[in-house]
């Protein structure tokens, strides 16, 4: 990792036009290719899919989506009248003209009569598509709705509109605009967590050419595998959060880095080497739950699957590559001008955490076990509404009101119910005179159903072996009635037809379709619940070496799921503010999205656990003291994971502007579930739990840690000592050596540990040898007046001094060990050096480049 970071580094502008290139060249080649979207609801072995696999085989012309034409006459008459009535025959004649309509169903013939209102004021023709609406393209539809709305310039007062899930298709919302938003909310934390404007544009850029150059790629592998419309506005989502967190994981790194003394190359490479280990950790184990959709068996997730894992892969990319290189490009400038002058006259700043993280870490701390409390009952209240989840899809009863599907539903419902937007079809297979005989007396039992609106005559097709029957339900296909209304025909009414004779029938359409999605889905859940659940513990097994942190982990990704989708439960389906979000009225949860929102909440959980326990692991290791290990990694994770998370927060709430009810949906339960992850579970829940069970956190069996294979998120002690010098112009290099134990007890915490309470900036006794030394410019002239500073391996300040007029010092050592010693001039900027001490006096010349 240290190589690739170094490598970019140097190489900053052949990697910044290699990503330029990248991005212009997937841009151009996804223009000129187009995409091609299918979104394949295959559903092998149910009674659904074999009814669709019928009506394909024997009628083609009916085997399609089944949308409609309605119109409203003018006030005061009648869709009766003359003038009406004429034009709309004309419309829809010239609608069955159109490519991929089957047929059009009008309510001006004998068959048609029960499509006119009681009234006579409202009036509807089904139109049949030879193909479903995923299939149809989309010229042919507009064509289609253009033709039947020219009606209405025609003849004053008249309005017509149409639904249907083909013609949903064309009132998509103009793309961009929820991305937009979310990256402009984005830049604004950022400003506010950096001061720079700098810094605040380097995560901005990052998930741009990363996003952009996946979202292009998408669309060019759209035509080689089925891949649904619904993936590029799902990879947008999760990959514009994770890239925008990614890179600001490592900026925050190295800004410290620069802070306490680094050089800007040293700090690019050691923030590469610890927090993009981090970063490249977390990335793969989003993709990794992203592609465990795969598991469930279900074409329509595999397409969304791969094309999520995509558009995160290359944003991690762009945060490992495009990041160190840019950060080569700015320098010092990662700073703001103030932070600059700061560190100047200052000198590095200290390790140790102070403020309000410090202050909240120190209070989990001292109240571990109702702080837990708290935190607990608010997940577990939040999850109460999951009890009442339900599956299923939403309507154009939920579109935005100045859609024509909308308007459509409306007219239609004031006029028929609203059951007419959601038809079921009956596909008997009739061998015999008697079975044609039981399918009219099924017809009969079925039109006198409970929950049945009308019922069509049968339609047989060539050979008279198969029959298809039109029956449309009482109420909306999203209502819970037509569910039962589907159970009832199944279970109960064709049974009973098919009893005593060889007739086979089938309960289809696309409600139909949908309710064995979701029961699909239903069974497939627990199964993917315990894949990726079990996954994720054995990743942070293996990273740090405890049974503890893996089990708290799964717990907390239960926690989060659950909560988030109880919110979901109680704004959707239970209505508390789904009106406010133009739904009109409540709507259950989207079939597919429980399998989607799981894997990006499994990827986004394991992000912040991997971010907030590697820096308490990382602790533990050097001092063996779990209540410090955990208060210092809360006091330094927090701050960043707080930040990242209200990014998040932003940029996925923005969805809600994109005018689509999945990603809508999908936009504010991952808000909510990131919200309470970041705010309640990793800064709460999970350090308080860890303060309790104290050093059981990190306890490993001896045999099962000699079988596990070693995965570090840390980079090993040897390979951060080994840094290389510094490129000309950079302040110069700040290795990090091996943590010197000195004074160590049995417990490992040693002198480093009680030395740290003096207002977050120790001075240690001199104990061992002092460093003696002078401070030069480049030419070699002594500088005075410079702050000198004694830093630990891990960065901690251990002692300052400042030097005489002739440029030498003196500064005490703590003991025998590793340290770092940072000379700062406030004209020419800074220079370090690693020093090894022994047991006698040692000798340092630190020379001091102007800033380049």
């Amino acid at each position: 990792m240290a190589g690739i970071a170094r490598f970019c580094f140097r190489h900053r502008y052949v990697v910044l036009v290699l990503w330029v290139c990248a991005l212009l060249g997937a841009v151009l080649a996804s223009q000129a290719a187009g995409s091609k979207y299918a979104n394949d609801f295959e559903l092998p072995g149910t009674e659904s899919s074999h009814a669709v696999e019928v009506l394909e085989r024997e009628f083609p012309s009916a085997s399609g989506d089944t949308d409609t034409v309605v119109w409203q006459a003018p006030k005061g008459t009648s869709v009766r009248a003359p003038e009406v009535r004429e034009r709309m025959t004309e419309a829809l004649a010239e609608v069955a003209k159109v490519d991929q309509v089957g047929e059009v169903a009008s309510p001006y013939t004998k068959a048609g009569a029960a499509q006119i209102s009681k009234n006579g004021e409202i009036a509807y023709a089904q139109v049949t598509f030879t193909k479903h609406a995923f299939e149809i393209e989309k010229p042919n539809i507009e064509k289609v709705i253009d033709t039947a709305q020219a009606a209405a310039d025609d003849v004053d007062g008249l309005k017509v509109e149409l639904g249907g899930q083909a013609i949903q298709q064309t009132q998509e919302p103009p793309g961009g605009l929820a991305e937009g938003v979310g990256i402009a909310a984005a830049a604004v934390i950022l400003s506010i967590a950096f001061g720079s404007l700098f810094a605040m544009l380097l995560p901005i850029v990052c998930a741009v050419f990363g996003i952009g150059t996946g979202l292009m790629s998408v669309s060019l592998l759209s035509h080689v595998i089925d891949i649904a419309d619904v993936a590029p506005l799902l990879g947008s989502l999760i990959g514009l959060g994770v890239s925008i967190d990614y890179a600001l994981f490592i900026v925050t790194r190295h800004r410290t880095g620069i802070k306490r003394g680094m050089g800007v190359e040293e700090s690019a490479v050691r923030a590469l080497n610890t927090a993009g280990r981090a970063v490249l950790f977390a990335g793969g184990t989003v993709c990794i739950a992203l592609l465990g959709m795969m598991t469930v068996g279900m074409s329509f997730l595999n397409g969304v699957a791969i094309a999520a894992s995509l558009t995160v892969l290359l944003g991690v990319l762009a945060s490992m590559t495009l990041l160190p290189a840019l950060l080569g490009i700015l320098g010092m400038r990662v700073l703001s001008r103030k932070q600059r002058r700061k560190l100047r006259e200052d000198g590095p700043e200290p390790e140790v955490s102070t403020g309000r993280a410090a202050r909240w870490a120190a209070l989990v701390q001292r109240r571990p076990k109702a702080i837990a409390a708290a935190a607990a009952a608010v997940m577990l209240l939040l999850s109460v509404p999951l009890l009442s989840l339900r599956l299923g899809t939403t309507d154009q009863g939920n579109q935005q009101e100045s859609t024509t599907v909308r308007q459509a539903y409306d007219m239609l419902a004031d006029g028929f119910g609203k059951g007419f937007n959601g038809p079921l079809a009956l596909v008997a297979e009739t061998p015999s005179g008697a079975d044609r005989q039981a399918l009219g007396s099924l017809v009969e039992a079925v039109r006198d159903t409970e929950g049945v609106a009308a019922v069509s005559p049968p339609r047989v097709a060539e050979g008279g072996q198969y029959a298809v029957v039109q029956v449309v339900p009482d109420y909306a296909p999203q209502d819970v009635k037509t569910d039962e209304l589907i159970d009832r025909l199944r279970d109960e009414v064709v049974p009973a037809a098919e009893k005593g004779t060889s007739m086979d029938v089938s309960v289809g359409g696309i409600t139909a379709i949908n309710k064995d999605f979701a029961s699909v889905v239903m069974d497939k859940l627990p199964l993917f619940i315990g894949v990726i659940i079990a996954l994720g513990f054995v990743l942070l097994l293996v990273a740090f070496r405890s049974l503890v942190v893996p089990l708290t982990a799964a717990l907390m990704n239960l926690l989060a799921a659950t909560a988030s989708f109880g919110m979901l439960v109680a704004v959707f389906q239970w209505g508390w503010g789904s009106e406010l979000l133009g739904m009109g009225g409540s709507v259950p949860i989207t079939s597919f999205l429980p399998i989607i929102m799981l894997a990006m909440l499994f990827g986004l959980s394991m992000d912040y656990q991997v971010f907030l326990v590697s820096r308490m692991h990382e602790e533990w290791v050097h001092t063996k003291d779990n209540s410090r290990a955990v208060r210092v990694g809360l006091a330094e994770s927090s701050r960043v994971i707080n930040s990242a998370a209200l990014i998040m927060v932003c940029v996925f709430s923005a969805f809600v502007l994109s005018g689509d009810i999945e990603g809508i949906m999908a936009g504010l339960g991952l808000a909510g579930a990131v919200a309470l992850d970041a705010f309640i579970l990793r800064t709460m829940l999970v350090p308080a739990m860890m303060h309790l069970f104290g050093r059981s956190n990190w306890w490993l069996p001896g045999w099962l840690e000699k079988r596990l294979p070693h995965l570090a998120v840390e980079p090993a002690e040897d390979e951060v000592m080994a840094a290389e010098p510094s490129a000309p112009g950079d302040p110069g290099p700040v290795p990090a050596p091996a943590l010197a134990t000195v004074g160590a007890d049995a417990g490992g915490s040693g002198l480093l540990q009680k030395q740290e309470a003096v207002n977050g900036a120790p001075v240690l006794p001199g104990t061992g040898p002092a460093i003696h030394g002078t401070v030069r410019d480049a030419y070699g002239v002594p500088l005075p007046r410079c702050a000198l500073t004694l830093l630990s391996a891990s960065g901690r300040r251990l002692a300052k001094a400042r030097s005489g007029d002739d440029g030498s010092f003196e500064i005490p050592s703590p003991g025998t060990g590793s340290y770092t010693l940072v000379a700062t001039s406030q004209s020419l900027g800074a220079a370090s050096a690693s020093v090894l001490v022994g047991t006698r006096t040692v000798e340092v010349e630190l020379r001091i480049s102007p800033e380049g």
